[in-house]
């Protein structure tokens, strides 16, 4: 018989993965550089966007 998830069945805090960003013991560099270009590629056309949405917000409500 299955038994119910209980507090004993949680995972082991130093089995769960750190932030992305943060230098987590025992990652490979090349790994961390992975992670870098993955965060560039979404975070600058994503600042770009918010950037004009500002520039844009802007204009139009002061004429």
């Amino acid at each position: 018989m299955a038994q119910p998830p209980g507090p004993s069945s949680a995972p082991d805090p130093s089995d769960v993965p750190g932030p992305s960003g943060a230098a987590v013991p025992g990652t490979p560099p090349a790994r961390r550089g992975l992670i870098t270009v993955s965060w560039l590629w979404v975070g600058l056309p994503l600042a770009y966007g918010v950037y004009e949405l500002v520039r844009k917000a802007t204009q139009l409500f002061t004429g």
